[in-house]
């Protein structure tokens, strides 16, 4: 098992700057990716962001490229979000996953561990 704790979340204007993070603990040597996606009410969970943990290749959806980073600090067993030039479209829950199957998923079948989730919520 692998245990996820997101932090960072809350409320920022339009064209602020967040960094979200997301702490593993447990059976991290299990794990393959990491990547972050996010809800909101009524809507189905999105892909927003992967890395791969040896690596280091990312992959983003086309919406945040240019504006997020995703990062990782291998020997914390975290990854990093950070969210640049916010947009109200950005707010949503934002969720942490680890995937000990896939080196880049960007679909949340291949995800394998969760975290509780952050709220992101950008004002205009």
């Amino acid at each position: 098992q692998v245990q996820l704790v997101e932090s960072g979340g809350g409320l920022v204007q339009a064209g602020g700057s967040l960094r979200l993070s997301c702490a593993a603990s447990g059976r991290t040597f299990s794990m393959v990716a990491m990547g972050w996606f996010r809800q909101t009410p009524g809507k189905e969970r999105e892909f927003v962001a992967a890395i791969n943990w040896s690596g280091g290749n990312t992959y983003y959806r086309d919406s945040v490229k240019g504006r997020f980073t995703i990062s990782r600090d291998n020997a914390k067993s975290t990854v990093y979000l950070q969210m640049n030039s916010l947009k109200p479209e950005d707010t949503a829950v934002y969720y942490c996953a680890v995937s000990s199957r896939h080196p880049l998923p960007r679909t949340d079948t291949w995800y394998d561990y969760w975290g509780q989730g952050t709220q992101v919520t950008v004002s205009s």
